[in-house]
């Protein structure tokens, strides 16, 4: 076992877990009497590994007394995009019945403020009634090229299963689904929030997507085990066959994800292996209890394979480069750096081997060694590479540069071209 709540909790259940600077955060549902009111809470704690020990879980979370989540807030997915967290989670006003799902956002994880003014940002569609009253919850997201992808249970929805199993799938550009919605269907995906197709046939999922395979991995469980099912970006096909992770289970895992919902990169093999880590309930005394680790590792020689598959796979390492230069991979592109020193000041992976593929990738910018940098207020600092400017997070990644800061009014920054920022977010 790797966590649980004190008190006598009875259960513990349905993860999230963040792969964060050196250490795996996780929040779980669970409930404490010393967190009003009755009902479930958002427990949180920390581990230097998947497999523990975390220390003592906390709640972070509770019901808000009055509204949609007055009593009950259960199955987090928590996410961080541009140093905000997000807190997708189930909310319910009384006991197994009218679930919506809500947002909370923070800037540390573990403070939390209602989001959308304390109003669910998904609720169910009652499009069918079914024998399971639960409705809309069970959220798990994902960010993947602007977009925020939900997946999500609704026992009311037109395509679930008589059980009212099945995982819906939304995506808006809003963290709130507040705009420019669209909803997955047969055809793929197309404006409003429908529920018109289901893609694994399970309640509580998690879910994560694997730049190195260019699929989404979700994971439910199934006999014998949890289940990684396996989705190309579209929708349109299962490029690989399931993998079990095999144990006990009680109730939905957890997945090991980056910050962004991205499945983490083994920094001693990036191109050749791929870590799977989950946490899941395993022991069922009134309720899912004793949160344990399991995991495996996908060999997956292909990563690499041509120069898209490794500028995706690589995104935030850096390789070494002609000339003893480091090529620094970001969004897609290739960053040449003078200095090793200056890739890991701006929070790269440094590797020591580089792939073939990525000979034919021409460097969109090369960070010379003394560069100036500009400073400026409300714009931050950015180093001035042929004439356009790179925002980085630090005045220590200019000093490991060797470059001269410069202040200037924002209006000077602003005139300049300001591309990616150079920064490495884990």
């Amino acid at each position: 076992m790797v966590a649980a709540a004190g008190e006598n909790a009875q259960y513990n259940y349905a993860p999230s877990l963040m792969a964060d600077g050196g250490r795996v955060r996780m929040w779980w549902c669970s409930q404490l009497v010393s967190a009003p009111p009755p009902g479930d809470d958002v427990l949180y704690a920390e581990a230097p590994a998947p497999n523990g020990p975390f220390d003592a879980g906390r709640a972070v979370f509770s019901g808000s007394g009055n509204g949609f989540d007055a009593r009950h807030t259960c199955d987090p997915s928590v996410l961080r995009v541009n140093g905000t967290y997000y807190l997708y989670y189930t909310g319910a006003s009384t006991d197994h019945s009218g679930n919506a799902i809500g947002v909370a956002t923070s800037t540390d994880g573990v403070t939390w403020a209602r989001a959308n003014g304390g109003r669910p940002v998904v609720s169910s569609s009652y499009e069918v009634s079914r024998g399971n009253p639960y409705g809309a919850g069970q959220p798990s997201v994902v960010f993947l090229d602007g977009w925020y992808y939900l997946l999500f249970t609704d026992t009311n929805g037109r395509a679930a299963g008589p059980n009212g199993a099945g995982q819906f799938v939304l995506r808006s550009p809003d963290p709130m689904f507040a705009s420019g919605v669209e909803s997955l269907g047969d055809h793929g995906f197309r404006p409003g929030m429908g529920r018109d197709r289901t893609i694994v046939d399970a309640f509580s999922a998690d879910w994560m997507w694997v730049a190195a395979l260019n699929s989404f991995a979700i994971a439910h469980e199934a006999d014998g085990g949890t289940s990684i099912t396996f989705w190309n970006r579209d929708f349109t096909a299962n490029p690989y066959q399931p993998v079990l992770v095999a144990g006990p289970w009680e109730e939905g895992p957890g997945l090991v994800r980056r910050p962004d919902g991205h499945a983490p990169v083994d920094p001693r093999n990036p191109c050749g292996r791929i870590p799977v880590d989950l946490v899941r309930a395993t022991r069922d005394r009134a309720e899912p209890t004793d949160l344990q680790h399991f995991g495996l590792t996908l060999n997956n020689p292909w990563s690499c394979e041509n120069s898209a598959a490794a500028l995706a796979t690589l995104n935030g390492f850096a390789v070494p480069g002609p000339q003893r230069t480091v090529d620094l991979v970001l969004a897609g592109q290739l960053f040449r750096i003078d200095r090793k020193s200056v890739a890991e000041a701006i929070g790269a992976t440094v590797i020591g081997a580089r792939p073939a593929a990525m000979d034919n990738v021409k460097p969109a910018a090369r960070v010379i060694a003394g560069v100036q940098a500009l400073r400026a207020q409300g714009r931050g600092i950015g180093l001035l590479v042929d004439g356009q400017l790179y925002p980085v997070a630090s005045a220590a990644v200019a000093a490991a540069n060797s470059s001269p800061v410069v202040d200037v009014a924002p209006a000077l920054w602003d005139g300049y071209s300001v591309g990616p920022a150079l920064t490495v977010s884990r």
